[in-house]
């Protein structure tokens, strides 16, 4: 039986992730683009909108995308929008029998179970992740080894900074490493920037710097006494997460249905 190529589906389609995925999948072998959604450029074909000639892939509503993606024969649909739109799309698309990728940041706790409970029920495959960044996956695995071994008597703080278009704060990296610690740790409290009259505590302290083009920086501290441990990531390209995102679709679609991967399944 021939071999069929990745049928991926796009949200946020003519933004400047979209674009970027579009352009990966094409330059991917085994890989096609068979659907795209937007608020913009409806109607349009999807590949004169990104410039990379026309694909015969009309730029649809997402008020249409269980029907479209049905339609299109769609096998996994990426989405680095935001939380709400996310948290309407994405169940839509479990229901439709699409696998997911799922890159927003900013999403809610009873979101990301009603995302989990659409994958389960409907028995597809998804990746969710703060970061698709390979290095990204390196990080959380250095931060996560160095709080094992050093343990309560070093003080945590993460600092993130990212361009001044980005909505949400603090990142979701920082929060996953943040989290990250705190499992490692045996459980901290987490606090987001620091105001008037505040000892610290045990905490790990979470800062966001939002300026200029900055694409993406985490840094995490750990403070002793007499000495200080940096862990740093920089992102000096989109197209570190677009890689990733691109990977995870490729990977997911053969992957053990009803279940909600992360990007570290992916990578290993």
């Amino acid at each position: 039986m021939p071999l069929t190529n990745v049928r991926v589906g796009l949200v946020g389609a003519c933004g400047r992730m979209g674009t970027l995925i579009i352009r990966r999948v094409l330059a991917t072998e085994g890989m096609e683009i068979a659907s795209a959604f937007d608020i913009v450029n409806i109607g349009k074909d999807i590949g004169d909108v990104v410039g990379a000639g026309a694909l015969g892939v009309p730029v649809s509503d997402s008020a249409d995308l269980a029907a479209v993606l049905k339609e299109s024969r769609t096998d996994v649909l990426i989405d680095f929008t935001i939380a709400k739109a996310t948290a309407v799309n994405a169940p839509a698309a479990a229901s439709a029998g699409v696998n997911l990728i799922i890159g927003t940041t900013g999403l809610s706790a009873e979101q990301k179970t009603a995302i989990t409970d659409a994958v389960i029920k409907n028995n597809v495959a998804a990746v969710i992740s703060s970061n698709y960044s390979i290095g990204v996956g390196v990080f959380f695995k250095l931060i996560r080894d160095a709080a094992g071994y050093l343990g309560d008597e070093y003080d945590v703080e993460i600092v993130e900074a990212h361009h001044n278009q980005k909505k949400d704060a603090p990142s979701g990296t920082a929060m996953t490493a943040a989290e990250i610690i705190s499992k490692a740790m045996g459980g901290k409290d987490i606090v987001c920037g620091r105001e008037g009259v505040c000892p610290r505590g045990k905490e790990i302290g979470v800062h966001s710097i939002r300026g200029g083009d900055i694409v993406g920086d985490h840094t995490v501290m750990f403070i002793g006494n007499s000495e200080r441990i940096e862990i740093r990531h920089q992102a000096h390209s989109r197209e570190i997460f677009v890689g990733g995102a691109v990977m995870a679709a490729k990977w997911v679609v053969s992957q053990k249905k009803g279940v909600v991967y992360g990007m570290e399944d992916v990578l290993s």
